[in-house]
């Protein structure tokens, strides 16, 4: 699967909610980093990128954005509106993350550590790469 919805194991009562991430528990990876956006503007556009090395989840802690995927082959648009599902995307996974709500703050985990030289950064080079 280079991309598609994961559900969370979450743990709750009457008290509220909780998810843990560990390493081989609730990801489809070992975790190395985490970020998160906030106070973004409903029209604007995050990601517009794909990454050689870097796999991801991504994860609207609260309100809702949604993101198109496109892996070369296949191409899909996710809502992201729940912290108790998280969108999985694999290497080489052309994203773009838009249509913020006003309250969205998205969760991002990655099993990679930052690298700006993995980013892909145009489109048409993400397909010259995909198509080697």
């Amino acid at each position: 699967m280079k991309f598609g919805m994961i559900d969370f194991k979450i743990f709750g009562d009457n008290r509220g909610k909780l998810a843990v991430f560990e390493n081989g528990n609730n990801l489809p990876f070992d975790l190395k980093r985490i970020f998160y956006s906030y106070d973004l503007p409903f029209n604007a556009i995050r990601g517009c990128h794909a990454n050689r090395k870097s796999k991801f989840v991504l994860i609207s802690v609260t309100g809702s954005c949604q993101v198109k995927v496109d892996d070369g082959i296949n191409k899909q648009d996710f809502l992201l509106d729940t912290p108790e599902k998280g969108l999985f995307l694999d290497r080489m996974v052309w994203k773009e993350m838009y249509n913020f709500s006003e309250d969205n703050v998205l969760l991002v985990l990655s099993d990679q550590l930052y690298d700006s030289e993995e980013y892909i950064k145009t489109y048409e080079e993400f397909l010259l790469e995909i198509n080697k």
